[in-house]
Order: structure tokens, then C-alpha cells, then sequence
């Protein structure tokens, strides 16, 4: 019942990033969603060891927060963002993909019978990139997929994750208590603008990151528009450059009871 009703709202949002839903039904004992075949490959398998370019970061970071954005404007919160989950297909286009652990709330749909409750204390999503209240057991909202995306733009732009540990225990405690090092300690160069953004992503503090994924996306889309770009680099220095800028058929995918 609940794969049902968390299907239907994401086949009602119809947003270019968002993987699209074609039909729901059941036969036979499972319950199935009819989405688009995407080709192509998940965002963990293009992170390469050292990031990816800060044009890439920017240009995905921003399709992604267009897409939470058209979910949080439904009231659904993903709440497992991470790399396996973000898809860039053959031709060029982001889509957020397994909305699985989502929650929805009233807002979702004026029949409140639509809201999915998750009990209190339950934690749910990755280790390594869940938010703070998210690892408390506490309520998701829209401000903890932003923080998620954060971690994942932080692994983006260095190449490894904002919060480590050898075990689940350690990285929730990362979570937790640590900052991530500074993105411009740790060899990678970007924009301040955007590492700032990043890190502005992974305040502990809900109320101290952004409060909307399209303010978010807002910010992404003006860092590096201007002639020039105030650049982050290893060494604290500020050095300008020149700014650059340069599925076809559906597929069934069936769930068990």
C-alpha cells in the first residue's frame, strides 16, 4: 500500500529530473512501477578518485536541487540521497533515482490518507550521508536532503566523503560531532563561492543551511558567471581565471510484497 501511494505521487510530479513513472498496478503478488529505461551510469561510477571538475559539480548540483525541489514542493522528502541514487544518462541529463525510503506529508495531497508516517526514533537512510536528525531518529524535512546533497557534492568536488569512519558507528559519530576539512585543504580547486555553498549544505544546524533545494539551485547556476572567478586553491591563495562555460521506452521494475 505505501509502494503504491509514494509511487503515484512521484508519477504525479513529472519533473525532467526526476525518474518517470508510467503506471503502478500489482499481478500476481507483486507490486510493480512501469518507469523509463535510462541509459547510461550512476553517479558513484563517474566520481573519480581525485573529484570531478567544479563546471560538472555546479551543472549536476543544480539539476538535482531543481529536482528536490519539485518533490519538496509535494511534500516528499527523499531521504537517501547519495551517489548510487543519482543517475547522468548517455545524453547529458541528471535524474534523482529510488525514492524508496521517501516520506510524505500532508502536504503531499489534500487527502491527508496519501501521508506516510515514520515512527518516531526509526532512523533510516546511508550512513555517510544522512543528516544529523536523520541519524537522531528525528523527522526528516526538506533541509535534510539538502544536507545530503551536500555530502555528496563535497565527495564531487575531492573525491572522497565529507564524513569517514571504518565503521557505520564512527561515521554517525563523524556526522555528529566533526566539520569536514575545508574543500580547499584538501587539494581540490573550485570556487569560494561554492565551496561555501557546500559547507553552508553541511551546518549541523538545519535552520543555519539553505531552507529551499531552489535557492540552492538558485546559487549553483550564478557561481562562475562573471568574468572572472575567485578560486579556492590547496595553498589559501586567491587566484582569477576566466570562467568557462561551455530513455526511451518504459521498463517494469516489480517489488515483492
Amino acid at each position: 500500500e505505501r509502494f503504491q501511494r509514494e509511487a503515484k505521487a512521484l508519477a504525479a510530479l513529472s519533473h525532467p529530473n526526476l525518474l518517470d513513472i508510467y503506471d503502478v498496478g500489482s499481478a500476481d503478488g507483486l507490486h510493480f512501477a512501469v518507469t523509463e529505461l535510462l541509459e547510461g551510469d550512476t553517479l558513484r561510477e563517474r566520481i573519480t578518485p581525485t573529484g570531478l571538475p567544479w563546471q560538472k559539480v555546479t551543472k549536476i548540483g543544480a539539476a538535482v536541487a531543481d529536482g528536490l525541489a519539485a518533490a519538496h514542493g509535494r511534500g516528499i522528502v527523499h531521504r537517501d540521497l547519495k551517489p548510487e541514487n543519482l543517475f547522468l544518462t548517455a545524453d547529458g541529463r541528471v535524474k534523482i533515482l529510488d525514492f524508496g525510503l521517501a516520506a510524505m506529508h500532508e502536504e503531499a495531497s489534500p487527502d491527508a490518507r496519501t501521508a506516510t508516517i515514520t515512527e518516531a526514533g526509526t532512523v533510516m537512510g546511508t550512513p555517510g550521508y544522512m543528516s544529523p536528525e536523520q541519524v537522531k531518529g528525528q523527522q526528516a524535512d526538506a533541509r535534510s536532503d539538502i544536507f545530503s546533497l551536500g555530502c555528496v557534492l563535497y565527495e564531487m568536488v575531492s573525491g572522497h566523503r565529507a564524513f569517514g569512519g571504518d565503521t557505520g558507528a564512527e561515521v554517525i559519530a563523524n556526522i555528529l560531532k566533526e566539520e569536514p576539512p575545508q574543500l580547499s585543504s584538501t587539494g581540490a580547486t573550485l570556487p569560494a563561492d561554492l565551496e561555501r555553498s557546500i559547507h553552508r549544505c553541511l551546518e549541523k544546524s538545519p535552520e543555519a543551511r539553505f531552507q529551499s533545494a531552489a535557492d540552492l539551485a538558485y546559487g549553483f547556476r550564478s557561481i562562475g558567471t562573471g568574468p572572472s572567478v575567485a578560486m579556492a586553491m590547496a595553498t589559501g591563495e586567491v587566484e582569477p581565471i576566466r570562467a568557462r562555460r561551455k530513455w526511451w521506452l518504459a521498463a517494469a521494475a516489480a517489488v515483492a510484497i
